[in-house]
């Protein structure tokens, strides 16, 4: 570990890295500084099995985070280090590290003294739409193909829809049977949920820098619980607002499990709904009259999309995400569908919040 950390250019003594138990795909670890006061650091293996072009991701990382330090320059904050990412270049200038083994390495700037969250409240729902149509409004004026897709058509519905229908034909894990109620349900919605995609071929929907994995453990909060700083940039990348939206409202919004096997526990919670969207509308002002009008449908849109990527997956053989039991992917896909059919019961109910504060 000493021969990796020796690769990156930072100016003082360190002590031993200590692993971090944050996240799933990339392995983390702590590097604190020698002397108090001094910088410490965030060091990460990245898992280039996942995101297979690191030089693509790193350079999305370092675009994204030097636009908006320049912005926070321009308005004068003074502590931009714990507002926004700060990447470390290797002693050679590069963005990343490449060992022999074949792994690829990072280096951020720890933020101290922050904290995350992991239960969503209306207060915190809130705090995190301020926070992430902050960051996309911060990043609105940056074209859209400044950046590459970190995870090539990763809310790319009618590639998802193409995947399935490729699951569907192989049936290589030989259970269609009695699957066809899920497919129907899937099929009775296909075309509707590839409006996004129509609308953007038409020129009437533009696309933005997205988070794409907006959670509310994605941001760090001050010692007073404000937002300092969205962190997980991984998935940082073109892409259509209202997936960002309903990325939120898939898991926060969810009165029930992802993986609820009850599905008579999922709902759609209001309160989270109409916090989160008070505070989102409150800064992303860049929004057009179709993207606001297009928020519901985003909800909509990602349930719909984790519906159909548990169900490849389960027809798959479960080769891509981790299952606990045989019908593991199964009952996600039914919880997800359950969540949909609420999200569609609710519709109007979230198109008066938002008209109410347009």
């Amino acid at each position: 570990m000493k021969s990796i950390i020796a690769q990156f250019a930072i100016p003082n003594a360190i002590q031993e890295p200590q692993p971090l138990k944050v996240g799933f795909i990339n392995d983390s670890y702590i590097v604190r500084a020698q002397v108090s006061g001094e910088t410490s650091y965030f060091l990460q293996r990245i898992n280039h099995h996942i995101f297979q072009n690191v030089e693509g991701l790193q350079r999305n990382i370092q675009v994204v985070t030097d636009h908006i330090r320049t912005k926070l320059q321009a308005q004068g904050i003074e502590d931009i280090d714990r507002r926004v990412l700060r990447l470390i270049p290797t002693r050679d200038g590069q963005l990343y590290y490449r060992s022999d083994e074949g792994d690829y390495w990072r280096m951020y700037v720890l933020i101290e003294n922050a904290t995350s969250q992991e239960r969503v409240t209306p207060q915190s729902a809130y705090l995190a739409g301020e926070a992430f149509g902050q960051f996309q409004c911060q990043l609105s004026d940056l074209p859209f193909d400044a950046l590459c897709e970190s995870i090539p058509n990763f809310h790319n519905i009618e590639f998802r829809l193409h995947q399935l229908d490729e699951a569907i034909a192989d049936n290589k894990a030989h259970r269609l049977d009695q699957c066809q109620t899920i497919i129907d349900r899937i099929n009775s919605r296909r075309e509707a949920m590839c409006l996004v995609e129509q609308l953007f071929r038409e020129g009437k929907l533009p696309k933005h820098i997205n988070h794409c994995d907006t959670k509310v453990n994605n941001m760090l909060f001050d010692p007073e619980g404000k937002p300092m700083c969205i962190v997980d940039l991984d998935t940082v990348m073109p892409g259509f607002v209202c997936s960002d939206f309903g990325d939120f409202m898939r898991t926060a919004a969810n009165t029930g499990a992802e993986d609820d096997p009850n599905l008579d526990h999922i709902h759609v919670d209001m309160a989270i709904f109409e916090a989160y969207t008070r505070g989102y509308l409150k800064t992303a002002t860049f929004l057009t009259d179709l993207e606001k009008e297009l928020l519901p449908f985003g909800c909509r849109l990602l349930s719909y999309m984790q519906a159909v990527r548990f169900f490849t997956d389960y027809l798959n053989g479960d080769t891509y995400y981790k299952i606990q039991y045989p019908e593991h992917n199964l009952v996600r896909t039914e919880a997800q569908l359950r969540l949909l059919e609420e999200q569609e019961k609710a519709e109007n109910d979230m198109k008066a919040v938002i008209a109410g504060l347009v």
